[in-house]
């Protein structure tokens, strides 16, 4: 009989085991999607996703060395986009020059302490823990990967260091290849042309956040592997999804989506895998399953977060085996079916937190997309915008041919909870309301709650500066900006502080020196 810290000990090992394999596995599932990427800025990215995503670092970079002049080609930055930027570059540039001196790579788990580098290198730099891996061919260094986080308590250990460097093995290869790849067959897509095809899927904008998000679409369209998409509810995830597979291999198939929270749990399993006659009371005959009923098409699972822990093993028995077992069966039936999933928060926070199963996250998360929310994408607005008024003016037969450009900036400048479909239903809304002669929507025919909100948002008039000192000007125009970006999210301090790009203590610290304050609803 096992003693309790046996029990302990052989738990232990079977997490570590676990851990590993499931470390392999996504191993595996890159080289199979970089076995057919062509696109060598799509692979940069999906190499620095994975690395990311295996050691659990806050930042991750990698920069492309020519091995004849040693000059730098390429440098892509995932999971922070901020103020640090040129502080990351600068960390990169110093690790790599010793990693390439030295022809190894480099761990470090107190960076600004580290005796490799000359004193103070480091010191006032946003970052605590570092491990960077060598991309090698045929013996010769193209390139590094450089893994960062910035609190003390996640330090990279030597494991992390082995597993990017397998990493690395497995992707140096491949690099080299696309790399070539598109320098004789792979000119970049116009961004006109991006912008018109995916039109006819009702996905609409222009700007760099929207043109990026289709180019992950398009090399995702190309390949089968499992794609998850991460965004906030009402980006437009199914419309994504449906125009990935309708661009894919598997487009004269079925699409099928299931919202994976609004079907109880008892019932998802038999929604999922089906059920045969008597497997329970009410079940008069056979049913199909959706996995079977997209077969050698596209099951879009939105939300997966939702699927309880039971469902979550059953699930990734299927992506393993590639059969299903209908409830109360006991014959397995064989399925190819391709997987999108969605989630409104992060997958990986939710393995953290033991309520998600860390080998289905890297079953699922192959080939993630990250979708930007309206805030980020504010200049899409306009366009937006336009659509959804043609659209429902046709729809009501109304006369209606643009909104008043003070109500458009009113509208670009509105934090919009619920994104793009917010969006669609606000404007409808709008048209409903205008008058069927009217061709100019303006702020007079806004619903009253947004009338109450619009005369908030005001931001007070410009004083005369004629008369003014520089610092009069420079802090007139700094109490604008900060009072606008906190209208523009709701008076969140946090929100806003992000939105300017400082800190929150620096926020606080402006509003209280600049005298401003939340208005009284009253």
């Amino acid at each position: 009989m096992k003693t309790t810290q046996g029990k302990k000990v052989s738990q232990k090992r079977g997490k570590e085991e676990n851990h590993y394999i499931s470390r392999l596995e996504s191993l595996i599932d890159l080289a199979f999607v970089l076995g057919q990427q062509n696109d060598f800025q799509e692979a940069l990215r999906l190499v620095t996703q994975n690395a990311a995503d295996l050691v659990e670092a806050e930042i991750s970079l990698i920069m492309m060395i020519n091995p004849k002049t040693r000059q730098t080609v390429k440098t892509i930055f995932v999971h922070r986009e901020d103020e640090h930027q040129k502080d990351y570059h600068f960390i990169h540039t110093n690790i790599s020059g010793w990693v390439i001196k030295n022809n190894r790579s480099l761990i470090s788990k107190n960076l600004p302490e580290d005796s490799r580098f000359q004193k103070g290198t480091f010191s006032k730099l946003p970052v605590k823990s570092a491990v960077c891996v060598p991309f090698r061919v045929e013996e010769v260094i193209i390139g590094t990967l450089l893994l960062m986080n910035t609190k003390t308590e996640a330090v990279f250990s030597e494991e992390d260091r082995d597993y990017l460097e397998k990493l690395a093995a497995v992707a140096s290869p491949f690099l080299r290849n696309t790399q070539k790849i598109q320098e004789y067959f792979a000119a970049p897509i116009p961004k006109e042309w991006l912008i018109k095809k995916y039109q006819g899927f009702g996905l609409l904008g222009k700007s760099k956040k929207y043109i990026d998000l289709l180019n992950s679409i398009e090399a995702a369209a190309r390949t089968d592997v499992r794609v998850h998409l991460e965004g906030q509810s009402g980006t437009g995830k199914e419309l994504i999804a449906k125009a990935i597979h309708h661009l894919s291999s598997r487009s004269d198939n079925k699409f099928i989506a299931i919202d994976c929270g609004a079907i109880s749990p008892n019932l998802m399993e038999s929604e999922l895998f089906g059920h045969v006659k008597g497997a329970f009371t009410g079940a008069s005959g056979d049913r199909k399953g959706l996995m079977e009923e997209a077969n050698n098409g596209t099951l879009f699972m939105d939300e997966i977060a939702n699927l309880s822990l039971e469902l979550q093993a059953k699930l990734l028995r299927v992506l393993q085996e590639g059969e299903i077992r209908p409830l109360g069966s006991n014959k397995a039936r064989q399925i190819d079916v391709r997987i999108i999933s969605t989630s409104r928060t992060s997958l990986h926070k939710l393995v953290n937190a033991d309520r998600f199963r860390e080998d289905l996250y890297y079953r699922l998360h192959v080939y993630p997309i990250v979708v930007p929310s309206l805030d980020e994408r504010s200049e899409d607005i306009p366009v937006l915008i336009e659509y959804f008024l043609k659209k429902f003016a046709s729809q009501q037969q109304k006369q209606i041919q643009s909104i008043h450009e003070g109500l458009l900036d009113y509208l670009k400048q509105r934090h919009w909870a619920g994104n793009i479909r917010e969006l669609e239903n606000f404007v409808e809304r709008l048209v409903t309301l205008t008058p069927p002669d009217v061709s100019v929507i303006d702020t007079g025919y806004l619903p009253p709650e947004f009338q109450k909100e619009f005369k908030k948002r005001i931001v007070r008039p410009e004083t005369d500066m004629r008369h003014q000192s520089l610092p009069e000007c420079v802090a007139e125009y700094e109490a604008k900006l900060i009072r606008q970006a906190l209208i523009n999210h709701d008076w969140n301090q946090s929100k806003a502080a992000r939105a300017l790009k400082i800190s929150e203590a620096t926020i606080r610290y402006k509003m209280t020196k600049l005298g401003i304050k939340e208005p009284d609803d009253s």
